[in-house]
């Protein structure tokens, strides 16, 4: 007879080994098992076949311990089965803490777009209600099952902006749990500032070059014509000046956690940027990062020429060097994750298995897939299902 049990109260040590040797002792076969503790209250449900369920109920509370048995029907259980075959997905929610209100609205798109829930999983770590921290992050994991319509995405994007949440939609393959390789944009993605408008300031420049930084990050200049033009315009500045600079660039939220995580876990990084080299091998020595490839200034005697030495890293550049390091590693496209901000990244974030618009332009962010606005850089360890407890 198939038979679900379900098990709840208060969890101790040898409990699940009490239960399991119960249903031993009756020669039951497994189908199914699945357990969760929440705040030391055990939830355990076991889905098997067995004979004598009438005497398990018995010997059951000999043992003092809540069970709940219910029959399952076989055309059920064989239409559960054929359920197997179908797309799985995982949806990863983020925002700086969880609200009942933001699930209602999730579970709610999940259910009217034709999928299920198997099972949600918090990934981020607990946090302390009697101290004040506006840092906090937090993330929940959904495993859903089934093929969703085509409004699904859409709605999602609903939510988030009406309740400051974000969340990406991945398929639940094989690539998925295994990612090699995590590449970044350089300015306003691992570091918190454009470098060049930086320079500018420093030349009395400022307002002229950001003018043209924010529209071609809006994807309304040719990235190497505009790169160009505020090049020049910085000729004569001292490489003195450019070490200030590089020793006080501000490092995005979560980067330095980020960085040191994939490393500590054999993640390859890399940094693949239309800012230049010169402070990018700053960043690669302060955090551990193994590539990097950006633009370089041309110097003369100390001071920058006004020109940019070829070729330019624009978007094109970024996409075939993302496939360059794929082939160096000995890895697929699709174990890669490269995130960006601005219009001259959609080419790589594409290229990627997983590409993440961070904190981006909305040129980017509409013609991008994942998306996260509301917290740090190591977010993305929670999209690539890296909890927080093995983040440390």
């Amino acid at each position: 007879m198939l038979t679900l049990i379900n098990i709840s109260g208060d969890d101790r040590p040898g409990l699940t080994a009490e239960i399991t040797a119960l249903l031993s002792a009756f020669n039951a076969d497994i189908l199914d098992v699945g357990q969760a503790v929440i705040h030391n209250h055990l939830s355990l449900g076991i889905l098997v076949s067995v004979t004598d369920v009438e005497g398990l109920k018995t010997r059951a509370r000999l043992l003092g311990i809540d069970m709940k048995f219910s029959s399952v029907d076989l055309s059920s259980y064989e239409e559960w089965v054929r359920m197997q075959g179908k797309d799985r997905y995982i949806l990863t929610l983020l925002a700086r803490r969880i609200r009942a209100d933001q699930l209602a609205a999730v579970s709610e798109v999940v259910s009217s777009s034709g999928l299920n829930i198997d099972n949600i999983t918090r990934l981020s770590g607990r946090v302390s209600l009697s101290e004040e921290d506006t840092s906090t992050k937090a993330s929940i994991e959904f495993s859903l099952r089934g093929e969703p319509d085509e409004a699904f995405r859409s709605r999602l994007v609903d939510v988030c902006a009406e309740h400051d949440i974000d969340i990406a939609v991945q398929e639940d393959n094989s690539f998925r749990r295994h990612r090699r390789l995590v590449a970044f944009d350089m300015d306003s993605t691992l570091i918190d500032t454009e470098v060049i408008d930086e320079m500018a300031e420093v030349m009395g420049l400022g307002e002229a070059v950001a003018r043209i930084t924010e529209s071609a990050m809006r994807g309304e200049l040719d990235f190497s014509e505009s790169l160009r033009e505020r090049v020049s315009l910085l000729r004569g500045m001292a490489e003195v000046d450019m070490q200030e600079i590089a020793a006080r660039l501000p490092l995005m939220e979560g980067a330095t956690h980020l960085i040191h995580t994939l490393s500590r876990l054999g993640y390859k990084t890399a940094i693949l940027s239309g800012g230049f080299d010169y402070f990018g091998e700053v960043l690669q020595k302060k955090l551990g990062i193994d590539y990097v490839f950006a633009n370089k200034l041309e110097i003369v005697d100390g001071r920058l020429t006004g020109k940019v030495v070829p070729p330019i890293v624009d978007a094109a550049r970024k996409a075939e060097l993302l496939e360059s390091l794929t082939e160096r590693e000995n890895i697929s496209l699709q174990q890669v994750v490269a995130v960006g901000d601005g219009a001259n990244d959609l080419a790589m974030l594409q290229k990627a298995g997983l590409g993440i618009a961070f904190h981006a332009k909305p040129f980017l962010k509409e013609n991008t897939k994942q998306s996260i606005s509301t917290l740090g850089l190591d977010s993305i360890l929670y999209l690539m299902g890296i909890r927080d407890r093995d983040a440390h």
